[in-house]
């Protein structure tokens, strides 16, 4: 009893170490797109344009927009968890804590790895924080909750919703270039490739729970 009662501690220490700095680093990843200045992910197109807009900061902006997404669950009929109350706060703070230690970059012989230093961790940190399995973040749930609603594929939904994010940002001011165009070509692979990574395993005597295919459980932040 004791042993059993050890291993599921341990299994939820995992969990909450995996959540949190799956978190932590998809905002420091997403920070870098920033400052390397050659184009965000679509989220991050968003939230620079609201940004600009308001005079605001990028990360104070996510943290309301997940917010405001986080509500549009309710007539969706989806349920948040740890996960994904802390997605909202937890990434934006650490966009606003990365950007306020990195300055801005000179040269592309300096920005271009940053930019792909980016994207990597990106893909890292998803693989992270879906693998912890504390609930999906608030974009995700909202993907998700309107496919259920609609009755529209996965892939559709994702697509519009990305369009629609990426056009509204642009139009906004957000920054779209070489590197929103690396992450919409390799988040998929990057991602499946480390929830493959940091999957946890089963516990004992549960059947295995296959882990989400990337193009139901991504949605970038």
């Amino acid at each position: 009893m004791a042993r059993t009662t050890g291993r599921s501690t341990a299994r939820l220490t995992r969990r909450l170490v995996q959540l949190y700095v799956g978190l932590a680093l998809y905002g420091t990843s997403s920070a870098l797109l920033v400052r390397a200045g050659l184009g965000l992910e679509p989220w991050g197109v968003l939230h620079q344009g609201l940004a600009e807009l308001t005079g605001g900061s990028i990360g104070v902006v996510s943290i309301v927009v997940g917010a405001v997404v986080l509500l549009l669950w309710i007539p969706l009929r989806q349920r948040p968890g740890l996960g994904t109350v802390s997605n909202v706060f937890v990434v934006g703070l650490a966009m606003d804590g990365t950007l306020a230690l990195v300055g801005e970059l000179d040269g592309l012989a300096l920005r271009v790895p940053v930019m792909v230093l980016g994207v990597v961790l990106n893909g890292a940190a998803t693989g992270l924080y879906i693998s912890a399995r504390f609930g999906p973040g608030p974009r995700d749930g909202l993907m998700t909750g309107l496919h259920q609603v609609t009755g529209r594929s996965i892939r559709l939904v994702r697509t519009a919703i990305e369009v629609a994010v990426v056009v509204t940002g642009f139009a906004l001011g957000g920054s779209l270039g070489a590197g929103t165009v690396l992450y919409a070509l390799t988040i998929g692979p990057s991602a499946q490739f480390f929830l493959r990574m940091f999957a946890l395993p089963a516990p004992a005597g549960s059947s295995p729970v296959a882990a989400p295919a990337p193009g139901q459980a991504i949605l970038p932040q």
